[in-house]
């Protein structure tokens, strides 16, 4: 089958487009025939030794995909050959075919577009998370989304709203805070053009916010964790900025608000059952159409160092998807 395979941390030029085995199917797993694969910022930290794991040599990116399940290991009962599924995949994703476990891998309802099943995994599932088991946003709570055009920041703005929270979306253009009106935020804030802890202060008649999901860092992560109200939640989800802010934390003592790691994909390790109660939850809201993934556009596999460095480039509204 064809792949993109990481030979060695570097440039996302180094990644290469080659032949190699099909997986074989083991006990526990199935094997997945790719139809698309999901592109996430984390993919491009990864593959250039920058992410928080670090595999072994040679493998395959790609967390989340979509598609139709060709072989079926020992012990699997509630999947079956030729079923549509969507599959956190944690590695192998960008290929034709992956071996996933059973554990990871979810039907697909067919409402649902493939290229937007793959997408929903990732970004969908960390939003989710993150509102859900780490802040327990509460209804009419204000909840301030950085990045809020992105994939992750998009689907941010659209479970908050669905939790009940009023919605300030920040952005970096006025582009990408028009789609994320259309998403359903309620106060839009151009960050290149005001001053961004003012503005919210201004937005939230001076009491801050009670959760903040901040992707960028930076200058961003600085005015937002001086923009917090009391017993505020501050959701450290990503750094898509580049910089990976110093947090000093007397603003935490003194303004009596928590600061919150979210990384998903221990979540998922560490709390198997409530992964899938969530993603059941989001599969629910997305065939009534409560929730939507946006995707930018979709390439073929070969072209995965252009989508990552779209996406590393936060030229992205929504996902980026491949097409094997």
């Amino acid at each position: 089958m064809k792949a993109i395979v990481c030979e060695a941390f570097g440039p996302l030029d180094d990644l290469q487009f080659k032949d190699v085995a099909d997986p074989v199917v083991k006990k526990g797993h199935v094997v997945v025939n790719v139809e698309a694969a999901g592109v996430n910022f984390p993919d491009g930290l990864l593959v250039q030794g920058l992410y928080q794991m670090q595999p072994d040599f040679p493998f395959i990116p790609g967390n989340e995909v979509a598609g139709t399940i060709t072989e079926v290991g020992e012990g699997v009962s509630h999947l079956k050959e030729g079923q549509r599924v969507i599959a956190l995949s944690n590695l192998g994703g960008y290929a034709e075919k992956a071996l996933i476990p059973a554990t990871h891998v979810m039907p697909l309802p067919d409402p649902i577009h493939v290229n937007e099943g793959a997408a929903l995994v990732t970004a969908h599932a960390t939003a989710h998370h993150a509102l859900k088991q780490r802040a327990k946003l509460q209804p009419g709570e204000t909840l301030v989304v950085t990045g809020a055009a992105g994939g992750t920041g998009l689907a941010a703005v659209q479970i908050g709203k669905i939790m009940g929270a009023k919605v300030i979306a920040v952005c970096s253009t006025e582009e990408k805070l028009a789609l994320a009106k259309e998403y359903g935020a309620d106060v839009l804030i151009n960050y290149k053009e005001k001053d961004l802890k003012e503005t919210l202060k201004e937005v939230t008649g001076g009491k801050g916010a009670d959760v903040v999901y901040e992707c960028v860092g930076g200058d961003t992560f600085h005015a937002c964790s001086r923009s917090m109200a009391w017993e505020g939640r501050l959701l450290v989800v990503g750094f898509a900025g580049g910089e990976i802010p110093k947090f000093p934390v007397n603003l935490a003592l003194v303004k009596g608000y928590s600061v919150m790691g979210v990384f998903w994909g221990s979540f998922t390790q560490h709390d198997p059952k409530g992964f899938a109660e969530n993603m059941q939850e989001l599969l629910t809201w997305y065939v009534q159409g409560k929730v939507k993934v946006v995707v930018d556009e979709a390439l073929p596999l070969e072209q995965a160092t252009k989508a990552m460095a779209k996406v590393m480039n936060r030229e992205v509204k929504g996902k980026m998807v491949l097409v094997p």
